[in-house]
């Protein structure tokens, strides 16, 4: 159902796609948005080792929620911040897209439990991790990426 990579040589393994997923803070994901527009928007992200699903915090209204409610299919690109090529100004990037579906989970103790894990990406401070989602947990989603397809590429920009 989804395409191969045409350049083969450049595929990461799947270990190299989690390591890309577990450190890194940002990707963007994509969604079928108004019109049929892809809408595409910053987003951080957790990776959890533990279902091999990724995870999302957002507001309860929204473009990317609304659009999420009439279709579930998404793609989730990130990418690291790549490493020098030596004697080059060009660097080796590592990039995963991950196509599937969306599940919203509204589902308190999931919430916290999977923003707090998230929050630890950023910042090690128990106490402000804590009045943050005291302060607005309670105003938040959660949203489940179920992976379909993983796909990573190292590619050297030239």
């Amino acid at each position: 159902m989804f395409r191969e990579l045409i350049r083969k040589n450049k595929q990461l393994s799947m270990e190299d796609c989690v390591q890309v997923l577990k450190n890194e803070t940002r990707g963007v994901l994509s969604v079928l948005g108004d019109n049929d527009y892809p809408y595409g928007s910053p987003m951080n992200h957790f990776y959890n080792e533990d279902d091999g699903c990724v995870y999302f915090h957002c507001g309860n209204i929204g473009h990317r929620l609304d659009s999420l409610r009439k279709h579930d299919k998404v793609s989730f690109c990130v990418f690291d911040k790549g490493e020098k090529v030596e004697d080059d100004w060009a660097l080796r990037v590592k990039s995963v897209i991950i196509f599937g579906k969306i599940e919203i989970i509204d589902d308190m103790d999931t919430i916290i439990d999977i923003v707090t894990r998230l929050s630890y990406k950023f910042i090690q401070d128990d106490e402000y991790i804590k009045k943050e989602i005291e302060g607005h947990a309670h105003r938040t989603l959660l949203l489940k990426l179920i992976p379909e397809n993983i796909c990573g590429k190292l590619v050297t920009e030239s």
